[in-house]
């Protein structure tokens, strides 16, 4: 369903100032507020990226590399988004799962070779969902790459988009808030990866979400485990005692793997069912998903052997989505579409993941609950066209909330497939600030026509 946009909420700042050696009064600040400017700045700019995670992060240096004058805004204090912030390190999309042929080159292979993992030129990789040896290394390669983008690309963390201000059919203000305030962006195009479709959903863009979305999963490392046989099998078994002595109220999985160290297990197997667009539900999520993590780490150490000695390394910050709004954009990619690998005049990006579904209930031994078997397409093609909303002019939208049906979202939504959609809004952007036209008027073929000159776009036969 749509969503009314047009600064459907008003922010009200109040403020009380500590100063070296006093305190301002109640009744002194609120004669300051009275006679004082309003604490708040505006910026213009050409591209704004609301959301600096996969998409935003591939956006945000695609526009700047094609000359823009770009504003990243993004709400942790860093980029990365999933890999970083919620700690899947898997490059999920980057090949096809039968030969394991790169399929996403450009900035996606970029990083993934920067990061020390294969060739920049390679044409496969060892995996088809490879994985980065080291989040916080990754973190440090972001920022490096955004700095050499300086002046041209401004990068603002902690910052956090909260409304939108449209005029007629184009967005003109952006606010954003952080340590300055209120922060009015006026930018001439703008880039919602913010994953959940807010920016879209407040210019008034159509949009859906379903009443039941994929759960959220919060990713944990546990320290000093020492490998034995049987490990994963008698994991599962401590967790199905656990969820039947009321300690632990679902999970999946739970995927353990010694990823980051030889006595250092990765874990993904939290399971919350929650509605990620509603902050309350939010919260109860991200306390759920710490105090699952903590039972599932209790129920090893008392009852799985190599457990003994370890200890809670971390937890990542985010609990991750998966799911929750998606555009209805000027075309919608259907399931039938991927799985008949259909052409399109205006590709600008391709996707190989499977149809990768979590139900809201346990699953044990696997993260799916697949009615016959697995569903995997082979490559397919993802249209320009369903990254333009319906009626707002001046916006593009990448990521897992561009325009997709459900069981095609659940292929699109991954970690490199987000990067080739964010490279190419990104080059879409760019290249209507340049033309002064709109992205609407900038067509497919001419953004994949520049994405192959830097090396990106739809995966084609040698």
């Amino acid at each position: 369903m749509t969503q009314p946009g047009n600064s459907r909420r008003k922010f009200m700042r109040a403020a009380t100032a500590v100063a070296a050696t006093a305190m301002v009064t109640p009744t002194q600040a609120a004669t300051k507020a009275a006679t004082s400017p309003r604490l708040s700045k505006t910026i213009s700019v050409d591209v704004l990226v609301c959301g600096g995670g996969c998409a935003g992060t591939a956006a945000a240096l695609a526009a700047a590399r094609s000359g823009a004058q770009v504003l990243l805004v993004e709400k942790a204090p860093f980029a990365g988004g999933i890999i970083t912030s919620v700690g899947l390190p898997y490059f999920d999309g980057i090949a096809n799962i039968r030969d394991h042929r790169i399929v996403v080159r450009g900035i996606a292979l970029e990083l993934l070779s920067k990061s020390g993992v294969c060739a920049a030129d390679a044409k496969t990789v060892a995996k088809h969902n490879p994985t980065i040896p080291n989040t916080f290394e990754f973190k440090l390669l972001l920022d490096r790459l955004l700095k050499e983008q300086q002046p041209r690309l401004q990068v603002l963390f902690n910052s956090l988009v909260c409304d939108v201000i449209t005029q007629g059919t184009r967005i003109h203000e952006v606010c954003v808030a952080n340590k300055d305030g209120i922060v009015r962006v006026q930018p001439k195009v703008v880039i919602d990866c913010t994953g959940d479709a807010d920016v879209a959903a407040w210019s008034g863009a159509p949009f859906e979400q379903n009443a039941e979305v994929q759960p959220l999963t919060l990713h944990f490392r546990i320290g000093h485990v020492k490998k034995t046989p049987d490990l994963s099998q008698k994991c599962r078994a401590a967790l199905a005692m656990a969820q039947q002595s009321g300690e632990l109220p679902m999970y999946y999985g739970p995927g353990v793997m010694f990823l980051f160290g030889d006595d250092e297990i990765y874990v993904h197997g939290v399971r919350v069912p929650a509605n990620p667009t509603d902050a309350a539900d939010l919260s109860r999520a991200e306390m759920q998903g710490r105090a699952d993590a903590h039972a599932m780490f209790r129920a090893w150490k008392q009852h799985v052997p190599g457990f003994e000695n370890s200890y809670l390394l971390e937890a990542y910050p985010w609990i991750g989505v998966r799911e929750s709004r998606r555009l209805i954009g000027q075309y919608v990619l259907k399931e039938e579409d991927l799985m008949q690998s259909r052409r399109f005049d205006d590709a600008i990006a391709t996707g190989c993941w499977y149809l990768d579904l979590h139900p809201n209930k346990v699953t044990v031994g696997s993260a799916n609950d697949f009615a016959p078997e697995k569903v995997q397409p082979e490559p397919y093609d993802i249209p320009y066209r369903s990254l333009l909303p319906q009626q707002i002019e001046n916006l593009l939208v990448a990521g897992r909330c561009h325009s997709a049906t459900r069981g095609a979202h659940a292929s699109t939504r991954v970690t490199v497939t987000a990067m080739a959609m964010g490279e190419a809004a990104g080059v879409a952007a760019a290249l209507s600030i340049d033309r002064k036209s709109s992205p609407q008027e900038i067509g497919g073929i001419t953004v994949r026509e520049q994405l192959a000159r830097f090396g990106g776009g739809p995966f084609t036969e040698a």
